[in-house]
C-alpha cells in the first residue's frame, strides 16, 4: 500500500481548505445553513370582527435602538431613475428623491452581520415594528422571540397604479425591485455617514434566510415578487392586503411573459402551482372588505378572490405559509396590523439563527 507523506497530506489539506473557502465565497455552500422551523403557526386563520392592540406592539419602556433617515435621489439610481417609458409623469408625479428610514434595535451588536427586514411605502408600520423589536428581542420565551434585525423602510418613487413609479417598482413581475434593494439601498444604508458613525462595523447578512420583506397592497405584491424572482436574496415574505391582481403597466416589457401581472401567481398561468417549490416562508392576508369587483374573475379589482386563491395555491404546494382573513376590515386596515403584526413577525422569523 503506498504511503503518503505528511507534506503531501498538508498540501492536500491546504488545497481542500482553499476549495472550501472558494465555495463559501461563491455562495455554493449556502445549503449548509439549515432551519427546522416546524409547522407551528402555519395554516389559515379568521380573525375579528373585534380587534385589540397587541401589548407587544406598544412601548413598554424597554431599551430603544437608534433611528436614522436619509434620502436617495432617483436620478442617481441605475435601476429606478424615474424616467421609464411606462411612466406618465404629467398625470402621476414621480418623486425626485426617496426617503430611507432605518432602525437599529438596541439588541444589535456592531460588527454582527445582521438579519434585515425591508418594508415598503416608507415608514408605514415602523412604530409597530420598532416596538416589537424592543420588546421581543429580549423576550425570555423562546417561542415568542425575535432576532435583532435591522429595519429598512424604503419610500416608493411616487403615486400609485399603472403608469406610476410606485406601480412600476411594486407591481412589475421581475427581479428588478429586489436588485434595487440589494444593489443600491443596502450599500447606501451601510455607507451612510451618520449610521457609520454610530455603528462603524455595521453589516447585513448575505444569508437569504436572514432577509425578510414586508408590504401592504402593491407593497405586499412587491414582497412576494422579491422572494419569488430572487430567493437567493430574500426568503421571508409578509404581504398584507396583497395586490395579487393585474396592476402591471400595460406597456411594460414583462407583459409579454406575464400578461396579467401578479394575477398570474394564482390564476391564468398559475405560477405558484406550476413552478418548482421555492425556498420561501410566506405570510399573506386579505380583508373582508378589501377591494372587490362585480366580476369575480376580474384580473384588476378583486383583491379578496386574489388573496384567497393565493392562499390556496401556497397551501396546495406545501409552502410554510400563514394566512389571515380579517372580518369587518378594509384595505391595509390599521386594526389588523395592531392585532397581528407581532405574531406575524414571530412566525415569519421562526427557525432563524445566525451562521
Amino acid at each position: 500500500m503506498p504511503t503518503v507523506s505528511l507534506r503531501t497530506k498538508s498540501a492536500r489539506s491546504l488545497v481542500a481548505a482553499g476549495l472550501l473557502g472558494w465555495l463559501a465565497f461563491t455562495g455554493l455552500l449556502a445549503h449548509a445553513y439549515t432551519e427546522r422551523p416546524g409547522v407551528g403557526g402555519d395554516g389559515s386563520f379568521t380573525i375579528g370582527p373585534e380587534y385589540a392592540l397587541d401589548p407587544d406592539l406598544t412601548d413598554k419602556g424597554n431599551p430603544k435602538g437608534k433611528s436614522f433617515t436619509f434620502s436617495m435621489r432617483l436620478a442617481d439610481s441605475k435601476i429606478f431613475r424615474g424616467d421609464d417609458t411606462t411612466l406618465e409623469p404629467q398625470k402621476k408625479e414621480v418623486r425626485k428623491e426617496r426617503k430611507i428610514f432605518v432602525y437599529v434595535p438596541a439588541a444589535y451588536r456592531d460588527g454582527v452581520k445582521a438579519p434585515v427586514l425591508v418594508t415598503h411605502d416608507g415608514p408605514s408600520q415602523m412604530n409597530l415594528v420598532r416596538n416589537a423589536l424592543d420588546n421581543l428581542t429580549i423576550s425570555k420565551d423562546p417561542q415568542r422571540k425575535l432576532p435583532a434585525f435591522l429595519v429598512i423602510a424604503v419610500e416608493n418613487g411616487g403615486n400609485d397604479g399603472k403608469n406610476s413609479e410606485r406601480g412600476l417598482e411594486y407591481d412589475t413581475m421581475s427581479d428588478r425591485f429586489a436588485r434595487f434593494i440589494n444593489d443600491e439601498v443596502f450599500p447606501a444604508v451601510l455607507g451612510n455617514a451618520e449610521i457609520k458613525a454610530a455603528y462603524p462595523r455595521i453589516a447585513i447578512t448575505d444569508n437569504p434566510w436572514g432577509r425578510a420583506t414586508m408590504g401592504c397592497s402593491s407593497g405586499g405584491a412587491a414582497a412576494l415578487t422579491m422572494g419569488w424572482f430572487r430567493p437567493d436574496l430574500f426568503r421571508r415574505i409578509i404581504a398584507y392586503s396583497g395586490t395579487f391582481v393585474d396592476q402591471q403597466d400595460d406597456d411594460a416589457p414583462e407583459e409579454a411573459k406575464f400578461p396579467y401581472g401578479a394575477w398570474e401567481y394564482h390564476s391564468s398561468m398559475k405560477l405558484i402551482a406550476n413552478s418548482p417549490k421555492k425556498p420561501l416562508r410566506i405570510f399573506t392576508h386579505v380583508s373582508e372588505n378589501d377591494i372587490r369587483a362585480k366580476d369575480p374573475e376580474s384580473t384588476q379589482h378583486n383583491w379578496v378572490m386574489a388573496g384567497q386563491r393565493t392562499e390556496a395555491a401556497l397551501k396546495a404546494k406545501g409552502y410554510n405559509h400563514r394566512f389571515i382573513f380579517s372580518q369587518a376590515t378594509g384595505h391595509c386596515d390599521r386594526k389588523v396590523f395592531e392585532q397581528t403584526l407581532a405574531d406575524t413577525l414571530v412566525w415569519v422569523w421562526r427557525g432563524y439563527h445566525s451562521n
